[in-house]
């Protein structure tokens, strides 16, 4: 690969436009593209209407060397995107025997009758190749035309991206477009912002200027992504900068890759054959939610109690009622009878609990809308914390499910840090091997 391609996307459809979808698709494609030393220079979201379709098509076609389309390759009438995309490259509509056959075969699967809209999707372009949909229905289609490549991948998320892992970069591969392995990295952090990250680790980069790197902060965690400024750099060199990187962060490094703090969390846990309960108030369930997430939760995982009255706190946790009398149910003092009335129902080695005003009621002087209480309880002792977000109330508690389970990572570091080092090299293989 001599350059860099430009690749567009084209995305389909309404209810993007709408607002009541979000787009994955950009996030997931630029994510996967990125590890492997691309990246896309325009994304084009577009209503499922043909002439809107053809348009950005066209323009795209002409200064690109990749466009990639997502949606509207099902079987209804907004499905819009195979004979629209046909029409603008003056190809004939031919119908595919082996499509039809898998399709047939998918949906006896589920029970359901092969209907006439199910065969439009057994249409392909003429000179177009067929990419198998191992999950759904609707395969995707590759053409290439004078060094340009066309993809067009479905619209459901899990149906893309496995087209997209299995079928399309192989395909980009052997068109020499794509290197044979991802060539980036990414550094997970925790517990720092952004520009402190940047301002700690800028001298290091200026010893790297053949390296770009990006950050990418969502809600306490901060993700760092190293690649190359040009194809052709060694992943040897990445390597080595991603292992000062960590080195610099200390505990505020989490792993490579994009792994949970749950994930971690559960993985420490279960190095030391530990198991861990929730208390939750203000998070709802979302801490347990996060724990059993992760597959082989439940090695790990003893159970859990949402308490969102103070008689759930009494009964369920055994939090006394003159302690919530005195201090308020929003109080470190409430916060660790919680995490201390969990490890003693679930017979748990830890326990973290939550209570805090997500709001966007509630909240006292001294304890605005946004304060939350974390309560830590462990085989050395048990603590509580206050901390303190802003944001709307769905950010608000997922803050403080982070804001937990950091902290016991944190606590688990201390304990014994080197029992959780990831190796680059072990991350790198499980990314490529899937």
């Amino acid at each position: 690969m001599s350059k860099q391609p430009r690749i567009e996307l084209i995305i389909l459809g309404n209810e993007l436009l709408l607002g009541s979808r979000t787009n994955e698709h950009l996030s997931y494609l630029g994510r996967e593209l990125s590890s492997f030393g691309l990246s896309i220079a325009c994304n084009h979201v577009v209503q499922d209407d043909a002439k809107e379709i053809e348009r950005a098509f066209k323009d795209a076609w002409k200064r690109c060397d990749i466009v990639i389309t997502t949606g509207g390759l099902g079987p209804t009438s907004n499905d819009k995107t195979r004979e629209t995309i046909a029409k603008a490259l003056k190809k004939e509509l031919i119908h595919d025997s082996e499509v039809e056959s898998a399709i047939k075969d998918r949906l006896s699967q589920t029970g359901m009758p092969l209907t006439e809209k199910a065969l439009k999707q057994c249409c392909r372009p003429e000179d177009f190749k067929v990419l198998p949909n191992r999950i759904g229905t609707a395969p995707g289609l590759f053409y290439k035309e004078d060094g340009n490549v066309l993809i067009m991948l479905p619209g459901p998320t899990v149906e893309l991206r496995n087209i997209f892992e299995r079928q399309a970069i192989p395909r980009l591969q052997q068109e020499g477009l794509l290197q044979e392995e991802k060539n980036a990295l990414q550094l997970r952090c925790s517990g720092v912002d952004e520009s402190i990250l940047e301002e700690h680790l800028a001298p290091l980069f200026q010893e790297y200027p053949e390296v770009k790197v990006g950050y990418f902060p969502k809600q306490n965690i901060v993700d760092l992504r190293l690649s190359p400024v040009k194809p052709g750099l060694k992943t040897e060199t990445l390597q080595a900068l991603a292992e000062r990187c960590k080195e610099k962060l200390g505990s505020n490094f989490v792993c490579y890759g994009d792994d949970g703090l749950a994930k971690m969390v559960l993985q420490m846990l279960s190095e030391r054959g530990r198991v861990i309960a929730v208390a939750e108030s203000c998070t709802g369930g979302l801490l347990a939610d996060a724990i059993t997430n992760v597959p082989g939760a439940s090695k790990i995982f003893a159970g859990g109690a949402v308490c969102y009255n103070n008689d759930a706190k009494i009964e369920m946790l055994d939090v006394p009622e003159a302690l919530l009398l005195q201090h308020g149910s929003v109080s470190a003092e409430v916060a660790l009878a919680m995490a201390t009335g969990a490890a003693e129902r679930f017979y748990s080695d830890y326990a973290l609990s939550t209570t805090g005003f997500a709001g966007p009621g509630g909240g006292t002087e001294d304890a605005p809308v946004g304060t939350v209480y974390v309560g830590f309880y462990s085989p050395m002792g048990a603590w509580s914390r206050k901390v303190h977000f802003t944001g709307d109330r769905p950010t608000i508690k997922q803050l403080a499910v982070n804001a937990a389970l950091d902290w016991i990572r944190r606590e688990l570091l201390e304990e014994n840090p080197e029992e959780i080092d990831r190796s680059i090299e072990t991350w790198m293989i499980e990314e490529i091997l899937g």
